[in-house]
């Protein structure tokens, strides 16, 4: 199978999660950490589930029926009934609408990969449903090496770009300057929390351009 990679905005988007175990739980989590309006369909409901405190959450407890897909975005089944969890694919398939399954690729229209997210750096891991296991190993090995500073260095970048394109600056012309502060180590001095280095290399890179408001506090907010 090959799949095409996509990121999806669901902010404010009907999605449907039919199960209350533990797999149910972790998916309901991730679609509201993404904004999403979702809603629980199970005869029972895990304790943890049950606690999730979020206006955007709706749990009912009965079994799954067809009618509980209509008009959804995205539907993920999460039961451990195999059979049900095929209807609801062919449920979903009917009307054209984004269907995972929990471990069944075969049933999906899309699959959800392994993510390492840090701030808004979002990767993704997939082996295409052939190796789950191996896409979990590579994400623990991907956390070690992509630490919290990713967080700050791409708030740092998206302040800076957003600063350019409040002065009218091309752009075409954004793209040697984050270059320039990508390859002077800009993310090393962010980790280090360097500040005054970070200070010198945004004046030098940006400085003519943003002039006193190049300066890492100001861009932060942090004054």
């Amino acid at each position: 199978m090959k799949y095409y990679p996509v990121c999806l905005d669901i902010k404010n988007r009907d999605c449907l999660v039919v199960g209350g175990g533990s797999v149910a739980c972790r998916k309901v989590k991730t679609l509201l950490e993404c904004g999403a309006i979702v809603t629980v369909v199970s005869p029972a409901f895990s304790r943890e589930l049950e606690t999730i405190n979020n206006d955007d959450l709706t749990l009912i407890r009965r079994p799954y029926e067809s009618a509980d897909v209509a008009g959804r975005f995205l539907v993920i089944g999460a039961t451990d009934d195999e059979a049900e969890n095929r209807k609801i694919s062919r449920d979903a398939e009917k009307q054209n609408i984004l269907c995972n399954i929990a471990d069944v690729p075969d049933a999906c229209n899309f699959i959800l990969p392994s993510i390492v997210k840090r701030g808004d750096l979002l990767l993704a891991i997939s082996t295409c449903g052939n190796s789950p296991a191996f896409a979990k190993h590579l994400r623990k090995n991907l956390e070690k090496e992509f630490g919290e500073e990713y967080t700050e260095f791409l708030q740092l970048m998206g302040k800076v770009r957003k600063k350019l394109l409040e002065t009218r600056h091309a752009p075409e012309e954004h793209k040697p300057l984050f270059e320039a502060l990508i390859n002077a180590g800009l993310l090393a001095l962010v980790k280090e929390k360097k500040t005054e280095e970070i200070n010198r290399l945004l004046k030098d890179t940006v400085g003519e351009i943003l002039g006193e408001s190049c300066d890492y506090e100001t861009l932060m907010g942090c004054e």
